[in-house]
């Protein structure tokens, strides 16, 4: 049962991605447009974390069977 997701799982899997994909462009998008360092590294942290998360969340949708 661990390697099993309901569908209703799985849709919320899928709009937590769709989510966490849209934070992820702004934020590279908007570290090549501020001027103030400390903000640039605030925001290259969160591309970096963010990547990691939508990685986390295909995978966890390739590696799960739906259930009904």
């Amino acid at each position: 049962m661990e390697n099993k997701l309901a569908l209703h799982e799985r849709m919320e899997i899928h709009e937590i991605l769709t989510f966490k994909n849209l934070c992820l462009t702004k934020a590279a998008t908007m570290h090549g447009l501020v001027g103030c360092e400390q903000l640039k590294e605030i925001l290259l942290t969160d591309v970096t974390e963010g990547k990691q998360h939508v990685e986390q969340l295909n995978d966890l949708l390739k590696n799960r069977e739906v259930i009904s």
